[in-house]
């Protein structure tokens, strides 16, 4: 029989979610799991815990039941890049402070444990966006993101000339901090933050949200995943930078391209419960709903 095998990831600049690290491989090792955990936080954490060390690498969850994530956001974001490549869904368990994007918050480590150790989870799937960086024709690079990938400015003191072109054909010009393209997932983060609309996440779209544009007509677009959508910079202007999820940055200079299209592969979540998005959402952002009855029964 094949050993069972997890990736575990950890912020481990807090000494509590080392400790909370610690108690989760213990467990998991007395219920024969395997641990495998990342090179760059070996050092923080007991050799006791694990069975194998690996680099931050693409192969990295390789043959692994589960990537289970313990810390914020951005940690899952981390996690994403290892996770994606080898078709291994994330567990996040939120030790940081929103968490958004983490099925559990600590409290419910008993469970995430038990589920994890029983098999007794579902997994659904998260749409991603693909992005190529082009100037004059040659590809910079070509990246993807969960959240969003953003073209801002560089320079506070500029703004950033930009044409957005849905399809192949243009939309608007104008002067801005930058334009985000994001999925349902990430339109309750940067793109919120922005103006844009929030997205329930098994609603199949791509988000474009114009930041701080100097312009009668730039408001948010909700466009088909199947749509390309296209940033160009002014050639004669700043250069820029492409950010994808706040992990992965590329510098672009004045007339370079960027192309986004709903991604080739998605991103796998493990849920605990099936429990409505309506109630994360209100939960996570403490929203008022004193006074609410519900449907006359």
């Amino acid at each position: 029989m094949t050993a069972r095998e997890v990736l575990l990831v950890v912020h481990t600049g807090r000494e509590e979610n080392i400790k909370t690290a610690k108690d989760v491989a213990n467990r998991l090792t007395d219920a024969g799991i395997r641990l495998r955990i990342l090179g760059e936080e070996s050092p923080d954490l007991d050799p006791a815990c694990y069975g194998s060390v690996v680099k931050h690498a693409p192969e990295a969850a390789e043959g692994t039941e589960v990537v289970l994530v313990l810390g914020g956001d951005g940690t899952l974001l981390r996690a994403a890049e290892l996770a994606r490549p080898a078709g291994v869904p994330m567990l996040g368990v939120n030790l940081g402070r929103v968490g958004f994007l983490a099925e559990a918050d600590a409290d419910a480590l008993d469970e995430v444990v038990s589920a994890v150790v029983d098999r007794e989870y579902q997994v659904e799937e998260r749409m991603t966006v693909d992005v190529v960086a082009k100037v004059n024709g040659t590809v910079l690079t070509r990246t993807w993101a969960w959240n969003e990938a953003s073209v801002e400015k560089i320079s506070r003191e500029r703004i950033l000339d930009a044409v957005l072109e849905v399809d192949g054909r243009p939309v608007s010009g104008f002067g801005c901090d930058g334009v985000l393209c994001a999925t349902p997932t990430g339109s309750t983060a940067y793109a919120f933050s922005a103006g844009g609309p929030v997205m329930w996440p098994e609603v199949q779209a791509l988000l474009v949200v114009p930041s701080n544009a100097h312009a009668l007509f730039a408001r948010p677009l909700v466009l088909s995943p199947e749509s390309v959508v296209a940033v160009e910079l002014d050639g004669g202007g700043h250069p820029a930078v492409l950010c994808c999820d706040g992990q992965r940055t590329f510098e672009l200079p004045p007339g370079a391209r960027v192309e986004v299209t709903g991604g080739s592969l998605p991103v796998r979540l493990v849920r605990l419960r099936q429990a409505p998005f309506t109630d994360r959402l209100v939960r996570k952002f403490s929203l008022p709903t004193h006074g609410w009855r519900g449907p006359a029964r």
